[in-house]
């Protein structure tokens, strides 16, 4: 059963490559959807996959890239959009 989640990724998450890391973990997990950044500082992440796959990129959301300090993990369910893969979004 495919889900949807909105992330909310807020902290030093600008500058750190976090779309770049976002989006390679996406990948590597089986994840479809995109990330970008908010005008607020914060990342925003449409994710879609197996609750299994979501919940890893959730725990990887928490970390981050080497750079990140990673404050709080925002997430709440969606309707499933079909993305067919995962971009940056700007």
């Amino acid at each position: 059963m495919i889900k949807h989640f909105n992330i909310t990724v807020s902290g030093k998450v600008q500058g750190v490559f976090y779309r770049a890391s976002t989006k390679h973990k996406a990948e590597d997990l089986g994840i479809v959807g995109f990330v970008k950044n908010m005008p607020d500082g914060s990342v925003y992440i449409e994710a879609e996959g197996k609750m299994e796959q979501l919940s890893s990129l959730i725990d990887w959301c928490k970390i981050g890239p080497t750079h990140a300090r990673v404050e709080n993990v925002h997430f709440v369910p969606g309707d499933v959009m079909d993305f067919t893969g995962f971009d940056i979004r700007y």
